[in-house]
């Protein structure tokens, strides 16, 4: 690299990133528009809907977040442990030490939005990710004389997409970066708006990249603090659930912005994600909402099996099963006869609770949501 200023962070102006905020207005008053409509919306659920709704969404929020960085968690025993630590029924699966930490991480962000963000805080959140572990410490920030390179490509040619500053620079970094976290917050001189400041925050964290692993989890899991903090309460945003469905466009977006610290672009491509997110997580409460109505439309007139498959679909959210639940799905999750099956499908067609689609081989259904 020699003398040569590639990133950010080497750069005069750092940490001091410029944006256009005409840019980013229209942006930030949706935002708050769609925050007024989704809690709108939340108090039509009872309480039993809005655990639910915690538990879905922070179980995807834990799955996804992980996948961006290519660990694949049980999703099963991501939610146990949600559900256990919320006091809500649930089997007595044991919990891997991943799915417990970040599900431990989700919990924490979801219940103490409010209490300040400080170093200590930080290292619990890297140590919750790390459990289980063995190739490293958790809790810690990274330290050696090796650059903490992002690369990508064969080990005898590789691209370097990003280079983090050096680990003996790491502490001064992030007291600086916690000062202006505290400072541009709700109740800071320089505050900031809620979408500007949970992409700054995003941005500014991955760059100085503090840890061996686990800062881009971390970075959303802080986008989503800035958030809540903006908003006075958690909104159960699906920020990385929106991130992961075109992760290609988040690190190209992140490497195109990670050389300069004009950084309109990333902050214009952030809010529009968590737009996006945003109407994600309503149309779970719009959802939860329908599938409340349908239960109680239909309770007394189905009997045990068919109840278990309803709920069973419900699970899988406002986007069903892949495809569409099938006979055989039917048959895997009652252990009915085929002929049984056949009845309790064309029962709950009837009667409204299914949506029939295709024919033969090829039929399908949906709830009738």
């Amino acid at each position: 690299m020699g003398g040569l200023k590639l990133w950010n962070w080497q750069k005069e102006d750092w940490p001091d990133f410029h944006f256009d905020p005409i840019r980013l207005a229209e942006l930030e008053g949706r935002f708050l528009q769609e925050s007024g409509v989704y809690w709108g919306s939340v108090k039509h659920l009872e309480k039993d809907g809005k655990d639910l709704l915690a538990v879905e969404l922070m179980s995807q929020e834990a799955l996804k977040t992980s996948e961006i960085e290519g660990e694949i968690l049980n999703r099963d025993s991501v939610q146990s442990s949600i559900r256990r630590q919320f006091g809500l029924a649930t089997d007595h699966r044991r919990i891997p030490p991943a799915e417990q930490g970040i599900s431990e991480l989700m919990v924490e962000l979801y219940r103490e939005s409010q209490l300040p963000l400080d170093e200590a805080r930080l290292l619990r959140w890297h140590a919750l990710l790390m459990n289980g572990r063995r190739d490293l410490v958790g809790g810690v920030y990274r330290v050696g004389s090796d650059p903490m390179q992002v690369v990508s490509g064969p080990l005898h040619s590789p691209k370097v997409h990003f280079e983090a500053p050096p680990s003996n620079a790491v502490p001064n970094e992030m007291r600086r970066f916690l000062d202006w976290y505290r400072s541009t917050g709700r109740e800071g001189a320089k505050r900031l708006p809620m979408l500007t400041r949970a992409g700054i925050c995003h941005l500014y964290f991955v760059s100085i990249h503090p840890f061996e692993d686990g800062n881009g989890r971390i970075a959303r899991a802080l986008s989503e603090k800035s958030l809540a903090e903006g908003l006075g309460k958690p909104e159960l945003i699906a920020l990385s659930a929106a991130i992961h469905r075109s992760r290609k466009a988040y690190y190209e977006m992140l490497e195109r912005c990670n050389k300069r610290n004009e950084i309109t672009e990333w902050l214009v491509y952030f809010a529009e994600t968590v737009l996006v997110a945003q109407a994600e997580s309503q149309q779970w409460v719009e959802f939860l909402i329908e599938k409340t109505r349908l239960i109680d439309r239909l309770r007394g007139k189905w009997h045990e099996r068919q109840e278990k498959v309803i709920l069973r679909m419900a699970q899988e959210g406002p986007g069903g099963f892949k495809g569409g639940l099938s006979a055989e799905n039917y048959l895997a999750i009652t252990g009915t006869s085929r002929a049984t099956a056949t009845r309790d499908l064309q029962d709950l067609v009837e009667m409204g609770a299914l949506v029939r689609t295709g024919r033969l081989k090829g039929t399908r259904y949906r709830l009738a949501i």
